[in-house]
């Protein structure tokens, strides 16, 4: 009896814990399987809530399951002796880091590549999102002037500098803290690194602005990606109605540690 009891156990443990690892694996909102690649899109839920955003969100991901499946195809059939040990394997997600004045919505997208080459890679990017007008916007309606080189741009890129040297010192690679590794780095939307709104400690307010840069941009592979934070009194001069209006507060303790 007491064997029966103990297999019971077991097996009610052993069923708990296949239970977890399925809830632990949520299903892909999109996917593609073929002897090539294996390729995964995956929304949060909070996106989700969100049919617009979403929708916006799965229709990006879906291109870019067609766009690297087409390109493995015509890999292994170009190169078939890389695809001995497997095809591809791809994933992205697709996470919202802050809500801000609940109308802009900033959203981190995460991508994993390997190509079974000599290590995977990683890239991340991110999306404004207006949901009062439901599209994709830039920061610009938030400050005066965005100009190629204009005073704002010199400004938030001589903050950004200043923000990852002060990283690499606490991560102890500030031998990588030169002008080398910041050369793309430019007083310029399209240079200066994908952005999003930074959390604030006062609701529905952001804190400044957080620079996400995958591994590779601003440092060696090694040292993994890095995120770049501008207070917003940093940029207080240059803020229009509308950034007065949305900046506020403190970045929130632990906000640094996460990605």
């Amino acid at each position: 009896m007491k064997f029966i009891a103990s297999l019971s156990v077991a097996l009610a443990l052993s069923a708990t814990c296949a239970f977890s690892a399925l809830a632990a694996n949520p299903k892909p909102d999109a996917v593609v399987k073929t002897k090539s690649i294996e390729a995964r899109v995956f929304l949060d839920d909070r996106i989700k809530a969100d049919a617009a955003l979403a929708a916006d969100c799965l229709a990006e991901g879906r291109k870019w399951l067609d766009k690297n499946a087409a390109e493995a195809a015509a890999s292994r059939k170009q190169d078939p002796q890389f695809f001995k040990d497997g095809g591809w394997d791809f994933e992205r997600k697709y996470e919202i880091r802050s809500v801000v004045a609940d109308r802009y919505i900033s959203v981190l997208r995460n991508d994993y590549m390997n190509t079974r080459g000599a290590h995977p890679n990683s890239d991340v990017n991110t999306i404004l999102w207006d949901k009062a007008d439901n599209k994709r916007i830039s920061i610009r309606p938030f400050f005066t002037e965005t100009a190629d080189n204009g005073a704002t741009m010199k400004a938030m890129v001589k903050a950004v500098i200043a923000s990852l040297k002060a990283e690499k010192t606490k991560r102890g690679t500030s031998e990588t803290a030169t002008d080398e590794w910041f050369k793309e780095l430019a007083p310029s939307l399209l240079r200066i690194g994908a952005v999003t709104l930074a959390p604030s400690t006062e609701a529905g307010k952001s804190s400044g602005l957080t620079f996400h840069y995958p591994p590779y941009a601003v440092g060696p592979y090694a040292e993994g990606e890095y995120v770049a934070f501008v207070p917003w009194e940093t940029l207080k001069p240059y803020l229009t109605a509308e950034g007065t209006r949305i900046f506020g507060g403190a970045r929130p303790k632990g906000d640094a540690d996460r990605p």
